[in-house]
Formats: structure tokens, C-alpha cells, sequence
């Protein structure tokens, strides 16, 4: 994919952050893929903000997918679902992502939020191996990709698996007009 330089993610869990290595390392027991269709590739970590990585990698922006955190609000309670969309389009916050967390108010969590919830880096948050509880909206569109790019919860590489590998993950939920397009 583009100028990646890809390696299978099992023998490479020291590119990904822990709770990305501890979730692939229990992915045969609990998610349908192939784990050979799952590979990671080291990146510039300056260069892992999608813009910038997909220029300078040569991948399509159909073909990157981004985690966004969402914090929805109700009353005084904090619900938090990671969103997957494609890099040409950009989560419905407002409209399908609020009312599936059922909150009065949605929006990205704050930075440290997302990191301290996360074990991960900005900029690397991805969906495999989120806390147990958070629900995984993927875009339709995503699950529909032969192949994505992702982060690996570092900025330091990116992971490349099948889209439809996301749609399969515990607590993801694929949907329809989860993302409109980038404006």
C-alpha cells in the first residue's frame, strides 16, 4: 500500500502500543481474521497526522481510515465511543453519533481524555484494543474498503488490515451514514 514498508503485526507488536499488542495477541480466540491479513509498518512520526502521512506514503485518503474519540453527555454522565471513518469524509458528531450514545451533547473528547482513557498516543488512537466498555462506530464505507490504514496507538507506525476486519471487532457496530463528507 503506497510507499508502506509493511511486516505481519504479530512479529512486530514492539511497533504498537500495549493495549493494541495485548488485544491482536488475543484476537484468534475472539476475532474472525486472519491475522496474516494484519500487518504494521514503521512511519516518521512526524509525519503520522493523516494529511501529511498519506502525502508523504502515497496512500490514498479512501484508503486511511481515522479514529476519532467521541464524548457524549447526558445529564452528568460521560459515555465515549471511538468513530471509524475514511479520511475523505469526517464523523456526523452532531447528528448519527449523538443520538447513537443516546446523549443531549457530542463532541471530540479532550485530548488528554482520549490519551489517559486510551493508553495511547494522539494521533495514534486506533480501534483495536480500546477499553472494554466503548462502543466502535464504524462507517459503512469502512467496512466496505478492501484495505485500510490505521493507527496502532503510536505515531511512530500505522497498521494495515481489511476493512471489513474492523466491522468485526468486539463492541463495533457498522453504520450506515456514520460519516458525511469531509467539507
Amino acid at each position: 500500500m503506497g510507499k508502506l514498508q509493511t511486516e505481519p503485526v504479530l512479529s512486530r507488536l514492539d511497533l504498537v502500543a500495549a493495549p493494541v499488542a495485548a488485544a491482536v495477541g488475543q484476537w484468534s480466540a475472539v476475532v474472525p481474521v486472519d491475522l496474516d491479513d494484519i500487518a504494521v509498518a514503521a512511519i516518521d512520526p512526524e509525519l503520522a497526522d493523516t494529511t501529511a502521512f498519506c502525502a508523504a506514503y502515497e496512500v490514498g485518503l479512501g484508503e486511511s481510515a481515522n479514529c476519532v474519540v467521541i464524548a457524549g453527555k447526558r445529564g452528568g454522565t460521560v459515555r465515549y465511543a471511538a468513530c471509524m471513518v475514511l479520511a475523505t469524509t469526517r464523523a456526523d458528531v452532531n447528528g448519527t453519533v449523538r443520538r447513537l450514545l443516546d446523549a443531549r451533547k457530542a463532541s471530540f473528547a479532550p485530548m488528554a481524555d482520549a490519551v489517559a482513557s486510551t493508553g495511547m498516543e494522539y494521533g495514534g488512537i486506533t480501534p483495536i484494543g480500546l477499553p472494554p466498555q466503548w462502543p466502535i462506530l464504524v462507517d459503512a464505507r469502512v467496512v466496505a474498503a478492501p484495505h485500510v490504514v490505521i493507527g496502532s496507538g503510536v505515531r511512530a507506525s500505522k497498521i494495515v488490515l481489511p476493512g471489513p476486519a474492523l466491522g468485526v471487532l468486539p463492541n463495533a457496530q457498522v453504520v450506515e451514514g456514520l460519516a458525511v463528507p469531509a467539507g
